[in-house]
């Protein structure tokens, strides 16, 4: 008899776990509005890549290649809603992201993924470094979102990184284009 119960609740497991779908990985930031502030620069363009291994400040796990061009087509779609750089400016700047820690829990209940991201506004024209900053957060899924762990892992890496979006969205609107961090030396 209990050999009966445990075949029925592997079963039920199996039937369950085929009803959840894998999310997709989607990083577009929810609710992002437009700026009161405005940065007398026009934004030229973007570049996120993972970071080599010497620079790492985390795990980044194999598989993880894919999460460059939807990190970075996440900023510039927060960044066009958001309408904080002048198109018009005689200013040009590039945002430069690299991604140094995506650390993603190999199994468990609740899931929390780390992410740590060093983000770099310069100025094009003399190569100073108006803004950098390396921006930690962390996604974290309960087990009552979903009852496979995959999806879970997956929501958490989705939330860790719209999270630090989020951050340095925060951050970008108190950029001083007169100010900058790393001015080049004259």
């Amino acid at each position: 008899m209990r050999i009966v119960n445990v075949v029925a609740c592997l079963i039920l497991a199996f039937f369950l776990t085929g009803c959840a779908s894998v999310p997709p990985l989607n990083f577009s930031v929810p609710n992002v509005g437009v700026s009161n502030k405005k940065i007398d620069a026009e934004m030229k363009s973007i570049t996120v890549s993972l970071a080599r291994p010497d620079e790492q400040k985390g795990d980044i796990q194999a598989g993880m290649e894919g999460v460059p061009p939807l990190w970075k087509s996440s900023l510039e779609e927060s960044l066009n809603r958001m309408a904080i750089f002048k198109d018009n400016s005689e200013n040009k700047v590039s945002l430069s992201v690299k991604v140094l820690a995506l650390d993603i829990p190999s199994f468990g209940v609740t899931f929390t993924t780390k992410t740590i991201a060093r983000y770099e506004l310069i100025n094009r024209a003399d190569g100073s470094i108006i803004y950098t900053q390396d921006i930690s957060s962390v996604g974290t899924v309960s087990p009552g979102y979903a009852f496979a762990g995959i999806v879970r892992a997956r929501e958490s890496i989705n939330r860790a990184v719209q999270n630090n979006i989020t951050q340095f969205l925060q951050a970008l609107e108190t950029v001083d284009m007169t100010k900058p961090m790393f001015p080049t030396k004259k």
